[in-house]
């Protein structure tokens, strides 16, 4: 009751809302992802890394559970594409808790997302 009710009115809501927060993030940090772009490679090598081999696991093991091909495509996308987490834990790895960068990590992502 609630999905038929509610998410066709928030859904476009949300989208804007995605849309108005990688704006707002680019135009506050893109002046250290033009100057130090290296740095943004360096966090996106692991995170797509991450991406594919969670990808091709997740779609193996669906498969071998015998999912459709819909439901596996779904399923590891899904599996693969929740990793933001895991882009700010990179960006301290790489970079260290004090050094103000983890905002480079959630660029990677929008770009990523974007492409």
């Amino acid at each position: 009751m609630v999905r038929g009710e509610v998410h066709p009115k928030i859904s476009p809501i949300t989208l804007i809302a995605l849309l108005f927060t990688i704006l707002v993030m680019f135009s506050l940090k893109g002046e250290y992802i033009v100057q130090l772009p290296l740095d943004v490679v360096r966090v996106a090598i692991p995170l797509f890394i991450y991406f594919v081999v969670m990808f091709f696991v997740s779609f193996y093991l669906s498969m071998k559970a015998k999912a459709t091909y819909e439901q596996s495509t779904t399923l590891s996308f899904t599996a693969a594409s929740n990793n933001f987490e895991l882009a700010i834990a990179v960006a301290v790895a790489v970079f260290g808790v004090n050094s103000g960068r983890p905002s480079q990590p959630s660029s990677a992502l929008s770009w990523r997302s974007l492409s």
